[in-house]
């Protein structure tokens, strides 16, 4: 059991204990490609290119597109989390702690593998801003066209992902403010609170790389550009052990993440210490 505990006791604390705030679990595997039941260390992500069209002439043998299939790599990794919770520190609080460090450890899990999908979205090539401004209409009008530009479907699976202050900023922008312009929100995206605006649905994250620097990276992505392997999905693990007259709250899975198709990620880099606009 963590050696807090202490702080919980109902001496010292109201009977209601409030966890920490943090994210919840994961909010990206949901919008990009998944493959589970993964056996092994590895897996791969199939990828296949375009196709072109001919002309024949009359009799003649048709011209094969000759698509182009790559296999991408993804490589599982192991990880854990649980703690302690000792049997006779349960009687002085008036929580179930065992709950509140499962809950922990799932949701330390979920961050994990939102991590492992930034790493992967990390590794595009395409990119717009030059971390001289802060996140900016332009900007999301860009990224946009660079999906675009690269064949990128419109076909409601594209995802936009801002850190706090630059989702701030964009609520000043009257098009992504205005509910006159943004679409309902997705049920399977309920926790993360999403909105659509120019086909993308866009969401808060928290865990984005520089985020609140001045050099902070958000993206836009389509879900066929990214995936997420899974060997072994989050499973609880609850054992007592009576050395130590305690028990040891355990999560653990096997996941892996891969930048399957880079034109399908746009990198959007932006001033994360900018103010926000007052008009």
């Amino acid at each position: 059991m963590s050696t807090s505990i202490g702080v919980a006791f109902v001496k010292q604390y109201e009977r209601e204990v409030h966890e920490a705030f943090q994210r919840r679990g994961s909010f990206l595997l949901s919008t990009i490609r998944r493959q589970n039941n993964v056996v092994g260390s590895t897996t791969t992500f199939q990828v296949i290119g375009k196709g072109a069209a001919t002309t024949k002439a009359r009799h003649g043998s048709i011209t094969p597109m000759n698509q182009s299939h790559n296999a991408v790599e993804c490589t599982l990794a192991d990880f854990y989390a649980g703690d302690w919770v000792d049997k006779l520190d349960q009687t002085k609080v008036q929580h179930d702690e065992k709950e509140a460090i499962a809950n922990g450890g799932a949701w330390a899990l979920g961050r994990k593998a939102d991590e492992q999908v930034l790493t992967a979205a990390d590794g595009t090539t395409v990119s717009v801003g030059d971390y001289s401004t802060g996140i900016t209409r332009s900007l999301l009008l860009q990224a946009s066209e660079k999906l675009d530009d690269n064949d990128v479907p419109r076909d409601g699976q594209r995802f936009g992902l801002l850190t706090p202050r630059s989702w701030s900023i964009a609520m000043t922008v009257p098009e992504f403010a205005d509910a006159d312009f943004v679409g309902a929100d997705l049920p399977f995206l309920s926790g993360a609170q999403p909105r659509s605006w120019m086909g993308i649905h866009w969401m808060v994250h928290t865990g984005l790389p520089g985020k609140g620097t001045n050099q902070a990276r958000n993206y836009v992505y389509h879900r066929s550009a990214l995936g997420y392997a899974s060997g072994a999905d989050i499973t609880a693990d609850i054992t007592w052990h009576g050395d130590r007259a305690a028990f040891f709250v355990n999560h653990m899975m096997s996941g892996g993440a891969a930048l399957i198709d880079a034109t399908g990620v746009v990198e959007v880099r932006v001033d994360d210490t900018v103010a926000i606009p007052t008009s």
